[in-house]
């Protein structure tokens, strides 16, 4: 198979003109072979270079590609397991869109009884947006304006020198609308990061790591209470262990797999699946959703039940999504590239490395953090 002529934009969404295009491309494609390269070796150990990682711009894609799809719940497990039962983690994950670190976010809408009536879910990554701004600000109103409320006004997205506010007032909230991701967490370049340095396989002390949390905590591309991170890391890391060449697959991005009803009922008897509807993104990669029942069913979301009790939070909807990614597989026992021998680590260093200003220093000349900032590309905390 020949390489890819460019990288395409999530969903395969017609948004951007051809200069928006090329941007794109360029960006995906110097994250991927940033995410190749790795750490600065000097500053973190045993996590570069990612050689089984490669770019589909730079490297074909051999006859024997097997494509991965890698699932996950939406609900953020990190609340879930820090709360107590199922009403404070359901409050608790509708509060605030900075704990929907799943990459899935979402917002809710109630009528004036407090009903819910709408739930809208995206898993859009902040890099298209910023991209699409730079290129064409004018189709950033004008999604919004379709997608979030016809009130939207070009001042409410952009600062008064022009630049693009994520975090703006119609996408800041549970309750006021979501166009696309915000949660610090959920960005396209982490997902490239993280698998990328999945790809790395592991021996410690002779023995080949294989289980999720082994390595999500030897790795550290991640935080090992999530959902995605470590089982992200650990399908991908599956592919690697056969000695496979292992990238992405275009259109990057994060997608809705599938919505499951399983115990839902609607006060007519009728399928509660038939009022998840996918609105933006092709058939095969979705990247937004709506929960919403038509007026003339008389009846509202509020009043569909899941497991005998009534929907009254955008979280219990959020526990039966499942979001994906696709991986690419292929020259399977074709890797020559040799496993670590030992976990991630950030030593501290004594000498002060280039780029760094006097801020990284304690009073005594000790290097404070030797990992440089991140941009929103590669931010997947740990």
């Amino acid at each position: 198979m020949a390489t890819l002529d460019a990288y395409g934009p999530p969903g395969n969404l017609d948004d951007l003109d051809d200069f928006g295009r090329k941007a794109w491309n360029k960006f995906i494609s110097d994250t991927v072979d940033e995410a190749i390269q790795g750490p600065d070796p000097r500053q973190v150990l045993n996590d570069s270079p990612r050689p089984q990682f490669y770019n589909l711009t730079g490297t074909d894609t051999a006859s024997d590609v097997q494509r991965v799809s890698i699932t996950w719940t939406s609900f953020p497990r990190i609340i879930k397991i820090t709360s107590v039962g199922d009403l404070q983690r359901w409050q608790r994950a509708d509060a605030s869109r900075d704990v929907q670190d799943e990459y899935c976010e979402w917002s809710v809408t109630r009528d004036g009884s407090g009903k819910i009536t709408r739930v809208t879910f995206t898993c859009e990554g902040p890099e298209y947006w910023e991209v699409l701004a730079h290129t064409n600000p004018d189709k950033v109103v004008d999604l919004y304006r379709a997608f979030i409320s016809p009130d939207v006004r070009k001042e409410d997205l952009f600062s008064p020198s022009g630049r693009y506010q994520p975090r703006n007032k119609w996408n800041d909230s549970t309750s006021h609308g979501a166009m696309h991701l915000i949660q610090a967490n959920n960005t396209l370049g982490a997902e490239i990061e993280l698998a990328a340095a999945a790809t790395i396989r592991r021996v410690v002390n002779g023995q080949e790591l294989s289980t999720e949390q082994e390595l999500v905590n030897c790795s550290k591309y991640g935080a090992a209470e999530r959902n995605s991170d470590p089982h992200i890391g650990a399908g991908v890391n599956a592919l690697a262990r056969q000695r496979a060449d292992i990238s992405l697959a275009d259109p990057v991005g994060l997608y809705f797999d599938d919505l499951s009803t399983d115990g839902w009922e609607t006060p007519d008897g009728s399928d509660p699946r038939s009022y998840w509807t996918y609105v933006r993104g092709d058939s095969e990669h979705r990247v937004r959703a709506v929960y919403e029942v038509p007026q003339d069913k008389g009846f509202a979301v509020g009043d569909i039940t899941i497991g005998g009790r009534p929907i009254e939070f955008g979280a219990q909807i959020a526990d039966f999504i499942t979001i994906r990614l696709t991986g690419l597989a292929c020259r399977f026992d074709g890797s020559t590239a040799q496993p670590q021998t030992a976990c991630k680590e950030f030593p501290a260093v004594d000498v002060r490395p280039e780029g760094f200003g006097a801020s990284a220093f304690s009073t005594s000349g000790r290097f404070l953090d030797p990992r440089p900032t991140l941009s929103y590309r590669s931010s997947r905390a740990t």
